[in-house]
Order: C-alpha cells, then sequence, then structure tokens
C-alpha cells in the first residue's frame, strides 16, 4: 500500500484506490470482481461507473435525446441509463485530476455495505491509498436518476 503520490506509468486499472470523491470516500477500480469481494455482494450487481468527460460516457450509454441537457449540466449526479448503466460525469477538479489518468472507473462507497466509513477498513482493503489536502471525509451521497426514452425517475 502506497500514499498519495499517483504519478507516472505506475497507476494500473486493475488495483483498488481508495480515493475522496466529490461525494464521499471511495473505492475506485477498473477491477469489478475485486471491488464485488471487498464489498462482499456478488459479482452481478452492477457498479456506478466514474466518468472524467462526456467523451467515455458514450462508451457506455447513449443519452436520451429529451435528457442530453440535463445530464450536462447535472452536478453529483448520477444517472442510469435506459440499458441500465449507472454512470456519472465528475466535475471536482480534485477527483478530475485522478480520474483522467483512467478515463474511467467503477466506484463503490468505501466501507462495508450497509455501515459507515471506517479509516481501518478501507486503508486494509484498498492496494493505492490516494489522500490530498483534504484528507478523507463522508459527504452527502450523489443523487440517482433513472432515465427512459421519456421519463425520470428519482431513485435517491
Amino acid at each position: 500500500m502506497g500514499i498519495g503520490n499517483y504519478r507516472g506509468n505506475i497507476l494500473d486499472p486493475r488495483k483498488v484506490y481508495l480515493v475522496q470523491t466529490d461525494t464521499t470516500v471511495g473505492f475506485l477500480s477498473q477491477n469489478r470482481k475485486r471491488l464485488s469481494e471487498i464489498k462482499n455482494r456478488p459479482v452481478e450487481k452492477p457498479f456506478l461507473i466514474s466518468v472524467d468527460s462526456f467523451k467515455p460516457l458514450k462508451k457506455f450509454a447513449r443519452v436520451p435525446k429529451k435528457f442530453k441537457k440535463r445530464v450536462r449540466r447535472a452536478k453529483k449526479t448520477t444517472f442510469v441509463y435506459p440499458n441500465g448503466k449507472a454512470v456519472r460525469v465528475v466535475r471536482d477538479d480534485r477527483h478530475i485530476s485522478f480520474l483522467k489518468k483512467f478515463g474511467w472507473m467503477y466506484s463503490t462507497s468505501a466501507n462495508r455495505s450497509g455501515k459507515r466509513f471506517e479509516r481501518e477498513f478501507a486503508f486494509e482493503k484498498a492496494d493505492v491509498i490516494v489522500e490530498d489536502q483534504r484528507g478523507f471525509f463522508e459527504g452527502k451521497a450523489s443523487e440517482i436518476l433513472r432515465l427512459s426514452q421519456r421519463k425520470i425517475k428519482k431513485l435517491r
């Protein structure tokens, strides 16, 4: 486990990173299986996908025409698209600077399922710890909206 430095070519998208996101402390990785093991949940259960811009969003989902403007303007909001993928375009500069190294990552809160953030648990489970001057804190979770072709439904 390392602290904070993620410069250079040492980044591996399959590792699990402990990162302060724009909303809360999270585990980020492109390795779904490993995140599922850490969170003790079925591998089939989908994860939120965090992307650094709208370009990688196109790889995962098509935004219904009716909601394009809403998606573009949303902050701290996750959208579940008609194909079932939950994707959030990150707007926070500090979180984007980390995410840009990968383009996208699966994201989940850095806690035991249903529990609050425990620093010891999170540090034990992460391969790499990326802590900035803010430290780690639990903030308000992102809003989650489900989009269909014509309707929008608030899930959280």
